[in-house]
């Protein structure tokens, strides 16, 4: 029976409540040993295995592996100045104890403060980018170019920490004595073989550092293993590379050694020695202590496919989500065309109107080629196998034939190709970075494109780098006769202007340019500026009006009323990140009866923006005058 609120009442006697948990009592009590711990059943673990150890390293490795060149450089830098701390503080406790072993308890805080705060350290990273490696998800130049940035960058800031030592009066004499004694043991007292030996010995150390890292659960356990082994480094009197490079540095600054000497005497076999006892301890050890099974929880996310022997050995491949699942037909698509443009699709049935618009825009160029992508969007759990892919690439070529009649009409070299993926949205800016477009065409409606983007990766990265120019169309039957061009300058609207002017060209669009300025005695300002604008852009034959309520939305909905078309340009937050998170506040996107097409060109956020993680985009504005 129900109860009067609804939930579901248990017919049960107070007592015979009693009486269960009493029995539930004595069968906990049977089940468990006398020291406490489960007699039967399953015990929880407080570890990971290594096979989760491992999935974790591989993780991060992706991760690190596809980042850009500057953020590895400047993760780098930081990082090689931080070991200068470790040198400070070795060499100051050292000669203010008068006791090497009390400056080696201070030793490891500067590896503390890298690995703790996510920096990127050399021999640190010889484990994570190997791992990947050795599964074939990334190739070996891949690898070695990872390598190089970190390396530079590592060198960089320990040479700028030398400087500081040796000319900023950081030392004080009894400690700067003591630091040219430390670098001298290295470079002058200790034969190459030996200097190779304990760098080995000290890259095992280290790599072992990050695998224990992963399979640690909170920071306390990660900061106290870092300490202890790098502890290990100067009471064991074995050598760090960056730390190394530092040394050296300060004696040449010190005149005391020879740049050439310095680094094939010293740093090249501590260079030798921790990269080939890093990558021991990753293949003779770590990797094959996993099961054949180690990555297989992790399958559904699309990492079945390796690179091919070729790839791994010559290749630049390396994607996130592991490696991108291609269409082999993409290899095929013109190289040499001279405007591209780049149509991502959902479905080809119901998008055969973006795909024309596409040909419209591309026939008002010489050479031009339109490249419909259908992004099929996988499944989170479906294995994406070489059957499984090409069942889906048969179904979707089918469906793409269509589109080629559609196409058929323009002056264009049409191509379509397939990618199957689990992360739509951002497989579109992944084949447009491969395929290098001039323009991507897309539609903006409801679909698995958009849907899925607010579950894939941070938008900002993706929105605020985009690698092409961006057209984002909300079809209203597509007629392009009348197009409205609202603007007050900026890069956006130079796209925007791109696109009218090429309808003007191929389909005689009559075309209006709308300017807003905030009251009448504003108007003559405003109309001498849009005028240079309009020449500056081609369009001197489009009707110009000049809006002076200062309500910009309100005057291109009633500019609207007599238009097809209406553009709008990037806000200064971007576009495409807005359109996915849905607080693009135009309500006249949603309130005008007429295609509206949004515009954005891709642009660098400031250098404020970037420290300080801000989304608003760098852009110049023309002003009024």
């Amino acid at each position: 029976m129900d109860d009067s609120d609804g939930t579901e009442s248990n017919d049960v006697a107070p007592e015979e409540i009693g009486q269960e948990e009493l029995d539930e009592s004595v069968r906990e009590a049977i089940e468990r040993s006398k020291l406490g711990a489960p007699a039967v059943g399953e015990a929880v673990r407080d570890r990971f295995s290594a096979d989760e150890v491992f999935q974790r390293v591989i993780a991060a490795a992706d991760e690190e592996v596809t980042s850009g060149v500057r953020e590895l450089l400047f993760s780098g830098i930081a990082a090689g100045f931080a070991i200068s701390i470790t040198f400070l503080l070795y060499a100051s406790m050292s000669a203010a104890s008068d006791s090497a072993l009390v400056g080696a308890m201070l030793y490891p805080l500067g590896f503390i403060y890298i690995i703790i705060g996510g920096y990127q350290l050399y021999t640190e990273n010889t484990l994570p980018p190997v791992a990947l490696t050795i599964e074939r998800l990334a190739s070996l130049p891949a690898l070695l170019r990872h390598w190089g940035v970190v390396l530079a960058g590592n060198f960089l800031g320990g040479a700028a920490g030398a400087v500081v030592l040796t000319y900023g009066g950081v030392f004080e004499p009894d400690a700067a004595q003591e630091a040219l004694y430390i670098a001298r043991k290295g470079a002058f007292e200790t034969p190459w073989w030996s200097l190779f030996f304990k760098a080995l010995f000290a890259g095992l150390i280290v790599a072992g550092v990050v695998w224990v890292g992963y399979a640690s659960r909170d920071t306390i356990s990660r900061m106290l293993v870092v300490y202890l082994a790098f502890l290990a480094i100067p009471l064991g009197n074995l050598f760090h590379v960056v730390v190394s490079f530092t040394e050296a540095l300060y004696l040449m600054f010190h005149g005391e050694l020879a740049f050439v000497p310095g680094m094939t005497g010293f740093v090249l076999p501590v260079l030798l020695g921790n990269t080939i006892g890093g990558i021991a301890l990753v293949t003779v050890v770590n990797y094959f202590q996993t099961s054949e099974q180690r990555l297989e929880s992790a399958r559904f996310e699309g990492i079945e496919r390796r690179l091919s022997p070729r790839e791994w050995l010559f290749g630049r491949l390396v994607g996130r989500s592991y490696v991108p699942i291609l269409d082999p037909s993409e290899t095929g698509l013109s190289e040499d065309a001279g405007y591209r443009i780049m149509v991502p699709i959902s479905n080809p049935r119901t998008e055969s109107r973006t795909v024309e618009l596409a040909c419209l825009l591309a026939s008002n160029y010489e050479d031009a080629v339109v490249h419909a992508v259908h992004v099929v969007q996988a499944p989170e759990r479906m294995s994406l196998g070489s059957r499984q892919r090409q069942r889906i690439t048969s179904a979707s070529e089918k469906q793409l034939e269509s589109l080629h009649d559609t196409a058929a009409d323009y002056d264009i070299r049409f191509e379509t190709s397939t990618t199957v993926t689990h992360r739509s949205f951002e497989e579109v800016f992944n084949v447009a970075r491969r395929t290098e477009p001039d323009l991507v065409l897309m539609g903006w409606t409801h679909g698995r494109l958009w849907s899925a983007a607010r579950a894939e990766r941070p938008l900002a990265e993706l929105t605020n780098r985009l690698p092409c120019d961006f057209l984002v169309v909300k079809d209203r039957g597509l007629d392009t006769s009348k197009f409205l061009l609202p603007t007050a300058g900026g890069p956006d609207s130079d796209l925007s202007a791109e696109v009218a002017r090429a309808l003007q060209s191929v389909a005689d669009t009559e075309v209006t340019i709308l300017h807003v300025v905030d009251g009448p005695e504003r108007v003559d300002a405003g109309e001498r500026f849009i005028r240079e604008w309009a020449v500056d852009r081609n369009l001197t034959d489009a009707d110009i009006i000049i809006d002076d309520s200062g309500d910009v939305e309100a005057a291109i909905k009633r500019a609207a009323q007599d238009h097809t078309v209406v553009a709008l340009g990037a806000t200064e937050q971007g576009l495409l990140s807005r359109l996915v998170t849905q607080t693009l506040h135009l309500d006249v996107v949603d309130e005008v009866d007429c295609t509206v097409m949004l515009s954005e060109r891709p642009s660098e956020r400031s250098i404020i923006g970037r420290l300080f993680g801000s989304d608003r985009r760098e852009r110049s504005t023309p002003k009024e005058s």
